[in-house]
């Protein structure tokens, strides 16, 4: 079985891939101290008291934290006995490259985010990503990825607004009931709320005059199902993009290996 790992700058997820769908998926808060006996212990216990059967051969990771991924590959090496692919990295070739400046570093998430999308629904795509930073990413008409727009995460954002603003307190996003708030949390979350949503829209229609052309929008993250609340602009919203795009990326190595 296939163990896929994705970890992000906030959490973590681990899912398990049987090669037809994916028997269990957790998450853990992202550090780069943790060891990967740590790691063990913790996985290990989830798929006993999950009653997950699971022999793990197989391992590919996607992380957008660097000091992570030495423990992860300890791990895999240790307790899997398995070299696990990870992209970006040299081993790890992708269905189709990214196409920007000369020198560029495109994040692993958006290269993952990327690759499950144009499976699913093919080019000319913009993929929204709910994270700890808001993510567009632009997806050509044969699947590369060819440049996005990066902006601060909804959470950042509340996060930032209550410690530059000593009166302001810490709330959860939600979506308000009307947009006029009428005390202080309610304000905050209308703010947030709609401001991104102006925000979503406004870009993809950005990206859509400078393209010229007919683009979906899929939108995945936690909070994407939140955000599809209040804006018709999704076309899509998928809680498993990232995993299915690093299964996608997997299968295609091992294909090259085998030809």
């Amino acid at each position: 079985m296939l163990l896929a790992i994705d970890c992000g700058n906030t959490n973590t997820v681990f899912s398990i891939w049987d090669g037809s769908r994916f028997r269990a998926t957790w998450r853990i808060a992202t550090d780069h101290k943790r060891t990967a006996d740590e790691y063990f212990v913790w996985l290990s216990s989830l798929l006993m008291l999950n009653k997950v059967e699971a022999k793990v051969t197989a391992a590919i990771i996607s992380s957008t934290v660097p000091r992570v991924v030495f423990n992860l590959r300890v791990l895999c090496d240790r307790y899997f006995d398995c070299r696990p692919r990870v992209v970006g990295k040299p081993g790890c070739v992708l269905p189709h490259p990214p196409r920007v400046d000369q020198g560029t570093n495109v994040g692993p998430d958006r290269l993952v985010n990327t690759a499950g999308a144009f499976d699913r629904h093919g080019g000319n795509l913009i993929v929204v990503d709910f994270g700890t930073a808001t993510t567009f990413d632009v997806v050509d008409s044969d699947g590369a990825y060819i440049g996005g727009v990066i902006a601060p995460g909804v959470n950042l954002s509340l996060e930032a607004l209550h410690m530059a603003a000593a009166a302001l307190p810490h709330v959860d996003i939600s979506r308000p009931e009307r947009v006029i708030g009428t005390n202080t949390v309610a304000c905050m979350q209308s703010g947030v709320y709609w401001g991104y949503i102006g925000l979503v829209e406004g870009i993809v229609r950005q990206i859509r005059a400078e393209r010229d052309r007919p683009m979906k929008v899929v939108a995945t993250g936690g909070l994407a199902p939140l955000f599809e609340q209040g804006t018709d602009v999704f076309d899509a919203v998928e809680d498993d993009l990232t995993m299915h795009g690093l299964v996608l990326i997997h299968d295609h190595n091992r294909r090259l290996e085998s030809a």
